[in-house]
């Protein structure tokens, strides 16, 4: 069981797993009981020290993800208030469109509701209640229509990514569906 451990555990450092497979199983021929429990305990600590790296994954992925947030955030063109998209600025009355909420509530039921409360309660997704103060209307009309690249590149989207721990999957919503969904979540967070 242990030996097949030691061949999953580290695909990366063959030659040095081979060479302790073979020890130990060398080891195991002898009688000694005492020495094998020993070995064994050795070859255990030296394999998870050879595999090194506490979160799982290769240095080099760790390079490109430290990269990857170095660049969202000293990329001239992006804004984390407006995230990562084609909405740079959305004009919003200071009054409700009725007719555009109504719209939006269709595409909620429809494409959101079986994810999002109208609350602040988590379903799947986080709740909406509140979410037009937390966040600016490009970045949410972002979101919703460029869910994939938000969550890759916006460090508030990764933020919500880990408290939901499930990716939003791409709705392929219109523009006109995002206007209509951020101004029914403008109706649901009180605008008259």
């Amino acid at each position: 069981m242990s030996l097949i451990f030691f061949i999953r555990y580290d695909s990366t450092h063959k030659m040095a797993v081979k060479a302790w497979v073979i020890l130990y199983m060398q080891l195991f021929n002898q009688k000694t009981t005492t020495m094998k429990k020993t070995i064994t305990a050795i070859i255990v600590v030296a394999a998870m020290y050879a595999c090194g790296n506490q979160n799982g994954t290769a240095p080099a992925d760790n390079a490109a993800a430290g990269e990857e947030k170095k660049e969202a955030s000293t990329n001239p063109s992006y804004d984390p208030e407006r995230g990562e998209g084609k909405f740079k600025t959305v004009e919003v009355p200071a009054t409700l469109d009725a007719a555009l909420a109504e719209k939006g509530n269709k595409v909620y039921g429809v494409k959101c509701s079986s994810c999002h409360k109208l609350t602040e309660e988590k379903l799947v997704g986080p709740g909406w209640k509140g979410v037009t103060t937390r966040f600016t209307a490009p970045w949410i009309m972002n979101f919703i229509t460029n869910t994939d690249e938000m969550l890759t590149k916006d460090p508030k989207a990764q933020a919500q990514l880990e408290i939901c721990l499930v990716r939003m999957p791409n709705q392929n919503l219109s523009d006109d569906d995002a206007r209509s969904l951020y101004e029914f979540m403008r109706k649901n967070d009180g605008v008259k």
